[in-house]
């Protein structure tokens, strides 16, 4: 299964009314080649939503053309399909859907949710946003769009794997709607593009823990059905920090298919028994499909807080 640059997917909308069982999915951005992080990412939601008897979709999240390298999707793709990790559903693109988007900012706007911001990176990279623009912005267009939080209160969901998770929207500061280049931001297009597809769980990596309570309180101003969350601890290097994507995609590109899978179970705590990745893809998932455990996969640490970039 290959994506076209600008194709548009043939997904059909799928309401409260209408899903049924789980649906997950892998939605990486197509800024490189497939690295061991994001491969198990997209493993932990395959074998997740196999494990429930679910559906498992791809989406292409690629509406920042800056980051987009040319090729990448459907590389990621047929990488993803030799491993035997291919999407249920057609491919959905993400940049085909910015109606959809700027629809679901119009209505947040026209219900006075928004405001203009006029502060850079320089006045948010030390924490979370302080709120300057709230009554109105400190400076001059272009402005980006926040989102007005209830400052005062807290949001708390079950994680699937990390169980209780709560923030307080002070914390976390009023994210990015639409950015200062008029894009729509991360924060709005995948809660709307999940909505769209029936989105029912979401696994992905923990390092988006924090942004799910953004997400939260932006699927509720949508009226969108709510969504269970997993999110699955980090690849990290020898020297314990996260491992940065040039690292990890080295790691994976001179492995036979079996042995990039393994070392993806490796990475989510699970225990392949030896001699395993020297096995084709399929036997490989069949083992970790009937021996997956999530209960190894609760964090001793929270991750630090990822304050919402522009």
């Amino acid at each position: 299964m290959s994506v076209a640059s600008g194709s548009t997917a043939t997904a059909t909308t799928v309401t409260a009314d209408t899903r049924t069982g789980y649906r997950g999915r892998f939605a990486p951005s197509p800024s490189g080649a497939l690295h061991l992080g994001s491969l198990a990412a997209a493993l932990g939601s395959w074998l997740d939503a196999r494990a429930h008897g679910g559906t498992w979709l791809i989406r292409i999240e690629d509406l920042d053309a800056a980051r987009v390298a040319p090729g990448a999707a459907d590389t990621m793709v047929r990488t993803l399909a030799g491993l035997g990790l291919e999407s249920d559903e057609p491919i959905l693109v993400q940049s085909t859907r910015r109606d959809a988007h700027e629809a679901a900012f119009r209505q947040l706007a026209e219900e006075q949710l928004t405001y203009p911001c006029a502060c850079t990176r320089r006045h948010t990279a030390a924490g979370p946003y302080a709120g300057t623009c709230r009554n109105g912005p400190q400076g001059q267009p272009p402005w980006a769009w926040r989102l007005r939080l209830p400052a005062t209160e807290q949001c708390g969901f079950e994680d699937a794997f990390q169980g209780l998770c709560q923030f307080h929207f002070q914390q976390l500061g009023d994210p990015v709607l639409r950015r200062r280049d008029g894009l729509i931001a991360y924060q709005l297009a995948v809660v709307v593009d999940d909505g769209f597809q029936g989105i029912t769980d979401i696994v992905r990596g923990a390092d988006l823990l924090d942004a799910t309570a953004w997400q939260l309180q932006i699927r509720r101003h949508l009226s969108l059905p709510e969504v269970r969350h997993g999110h699955l601890p980090l690849v990290e290097g020898p020297d314990g920090r996260k491992l940065s994507k040039s690292e990890s995609a080295a790691s994976i590109a001179t492995l036979a298919p079996g042995e990039a899978l393994v070392e993806a179970l490796r990475a989510l705590r699970q225990s392949p028994p030896e001699g395993l990745s020297r096995e084709p893809p399929g036997v490989v998932l069949s083992w970790a499909t009937t021996h997956w455990n999530p209960s190894v996969l609760r964090l001793t640490e929270k991750p630090e807080v990822q304050f919402d970039p522009f």
